[in-house]
């Protein structure tokens, strides 16, 4: 029998990771429910092209694969899934709220998705005429560009 050193053993989850992903998934489930209550019957005009517009996408991202809401569950539940696996072992800094805006948008829209029926994800916020998006989308792409630049400014990504 091989003994395993106490060190190994513990955890290596990088809880700023955790903290980002769990702020961005509830104030992602805050937003859309004000969204789905607030804007049911009418868009509120914010300002020059921005618009807040009730509307549900079954696909994915710009309403990809909108005709298959299964394929894109199952999909998206095993991105997200291979996400926080990576994700939890974040170096410190940059890349953990990189990673914990990835997992909290991935996070938030996946219980939208599995918790409405039909699957759909509320989405609220129109750019003019670029597709209809919500806050886990701004989290999911703040956190790939989060780690992007700091992938090409020589940071690691993961700790080990």
């Amino acid at each position: 029998m091989r003994l395993v050193p106490r060190q190994r053993l513990r955890s290596r989850v990088n809880v700023t990771v955790v903290v980002v992903a769990v702020g961005v998934t509830a104030i992602d489930a805050v937003a859309k429910y004000w969204a789905r209550h607030a804007l049911a019957h009418h868009a509120v005009h914010v300002g020059g092209a921005v618009w807040l517009r009730l509307r549900y996408n079954s696909g994915i991202s710009f309403s990809l694969n909108s005709s298959g809401p299964l394929v894109t569950s199952i999909v998206t539940v095993a991105v997200a899934l291979v996400v926080v696996a990576v994700g939890l072992n974040a170096a410190s800094g940059t890349p953990a709220v990189g990673f914990g805006l990835l997992i909290g948008g991935g996070l938030a829209n996946v219980v939208d998705r599995l918790s409405a029926s039909p699957h759909q994800v509320t989405d609220f916020v129109a750019l003019g005429s670029f597709p209809v998006f919500n806050t886990a989308d701004v989290a999911i792409t703040a956190g790939f560009i989060t780690l992007v630049v700091a992938s090409l400014s020589g940071e690691k990504l993961l700790a080990r």
